[in-house]
Formats: structure tokens, C-alpha cells, sequence
């Protein structure tokens, strides 16, 4: 027999899931860059180390010279959340003739693990979504420890505040070189990084973002050692991802807005 608590949770998460899946629009560039386009990345060959692209469940910018994502942006509302199991990662065959698509033993025996930028608990509601966040496309060289660490206590505390009604836009990414996988043709970067908007309203967009609203913002050594350690730790504003990246971030927000919120380290 439920509780009366845990019916109330049930109800509470039912009615929840229909708010958030007639908020949730089909197309992808509307939900998941709604913020910017950090590098003005473009799904053209012209640009390898920029190239755009774009999917249901997230979009990414891809560097075929680092064999990694520059970074992944997506909206999560618990509309996205669901139960199904972990699957195999699998090539990204649709990447352009010509580049290399790294495989899923590249990274074995390398001593990293394969880490998601959108996580697999974010993207786990239907197949098609599952099969999108396992594509080597979405995944990094990352330090065990920083992956089983802070970095996935702060998707799941991303997941908590969704499950409260929030609905948040992220953008993750890194920078830096530690060293090489595959014959050089993927690079395990130095620093792992994850801007958080949090909105109070489901589908507001850039209209939802004011001077009040909450951004996390972290940046993580990509090493271990570090896996007892709060993602809280490694907060910091903003402006100093920018800096280490070359990226605009928010781009999209107003511009007295924006300032506003990249100055600010989240203390909440």
C-alpha cells in the first residue's frame, strides 16, 4: 500500500511530466540553444574545429581535430526524465566523409573513462533519446573521479531541481590538453565545465531569465583525486569560463542582464 506521502509525490511528479511535455517544443534549436550559440558554431565542413550539430535531444558543437565536442547545450525539464537502462556507446556515423568517428574501445585501457556532456539520466525517457546521448559525439576522455565525483553529483542535483518544477538550459564543455587517445586523434582535455540557468517558468526561454535568476556555473580539473570533493567547491562566475574558453555564453539574454548574471559566483 503507497502512503499517503508517496501518493502525494506520484501525483505531484504526474502532473508535473503533463506540465512539462506541452511546454517542450519539437524543434531543436529552439529548446537547446535558446540561450546562444556560444561559438557561433555552424554545420558546415568549413569549419572542423566548429561544426554544428543539432538533434531532438541536444545540440553540440563537435571539433574534429580534438575527436571531442566543444561543448553540448540542452533544456531539461523532468518531461526528458525517464527509466530505461544504459546502452553500449555506439560511433557517431554521422559525422562527415572523411573525419575520423571515434569508437568506443579508443578510449579502453586509456585510464578515462567515457564521459557523457549530456548525461544519460538527463536523455533515458524513450529509445531514440538513449541511443542520441551514447553516440561518441556527446562523449569525452574524463578522469574517473571527476566523472563519479562533483560532476555527477551536480547533474544530479540538476535533476532534483527539475523534479521541484525548474526547468533548466545547460551547457557543458572543456578546454585544455592533458594528453591523446587514439594515435592522437582524441584529446583528453585539462578542465571540464557546465553553466546552469535555472527558470522558474516551463517553456519561458530568454523571456524567463532576469536580473534574479539563478546560474551555476563550474569548472572542474579533469584529474582524480578530486571525487570526495562538493561540486559546490568548484563554482565560479560565468565571465571566467568565458575567459578560459573564448566563448560568449548567454549570448541571447540582454545584454544589462547578461553582465549582470556571468559576474556572479552562485551561492545558493
Amino acid at each position: 500500500m503507497l502512503s499517503a506521502k508517496h501518493f502525494s509525490m506520484l501525483l505531484f511528479a504526474g502532473l508535473l511530466l503533463s506540465a512539462c511535455r506541452s511546454a517542450k517544443v519539437s524543434s531543436p534549436g529552439s529548446v537547446h540553444v535558446v540561450l546562444g550559440n556560444p561559438s557561433n558554431a555552424e554545420a558546415s565542413t568549413a569549419q572542423p574545429e566548429n561544426y554544428l550539430i543539432e538533434r531532438p535531444q541536444y545540440a553540440l558543437s563537435y571539433n574534429r581535430d580534438r575527436g571531442i565536442p566543444n561543448w553540448v547545450s540542452w533544456q531539461l525539464n523532468a518531461s526528458w526524465l525517464g527509466a530505461l537502462p544504459r546502452l553500449p556507446f555506439s560511433t557517431d556515423d554521422s559525422l562527415p566523409d572523411g573525419w575520423y568517428r571515434a569508437k568506443a574501445d579508443d578510449y579502453t585501457g586509456s585510464g578515462y573513462d567515457r564521459g557523457h556532456m549530456t548525461p544519460a539520466a538527463d536523455r533515458n525517457r524513450t529509445p531514440e533519446d538513449s541511443q542520441a546521448v551514447f553516440l561518441m559525439s556527446n562523449i569525452f576522455p574524463q578522469a574517473p573521479d571527476n566523472n563519479q565525483g562533483p560532476w555527477e553529483k551536480l547533474e544530479s542535483y540538476c535533476r532534483k531541481l527539475v523534479l521541484q518544477g525548474k526547468e533548466l538550459e545547460i551547457i557543458a564543455g572543456s578546454y585544455g590538453t592533458q594528453t591523446t587517445l587514439a594515435d592522437g586523434k582524441i584529446v583528453a582535455p585539462t578542465h571540464t565545465w557546465k553553466v546552469v540557468v535555472v527558470l522558474d517558468r516551463l517553456g519561458a526561454g530568454v523571456d524567463g531569465v532576469s536580473n534574479a535568476t539563478r546560474v551555476i556555473a563550474v569548472d572542474l580539473p579533469n584529474l582524480n583525486g578530486i571525487k570526495r570533493k562538493r561540486w559546490q567547491k568548484f563554482r565560479v562566475s560565468v565571465d571566467q569560463i568565458e575567459a578560459a574558453t573564448g566563448y560568449d555564453l548567454l549570448s541571447n539574454v540582454p545584454e544589462a542582464i547578461q553582465k549582470k548574471l556571468e559576474s556572479k559566483v552562485d551561492s545558493q
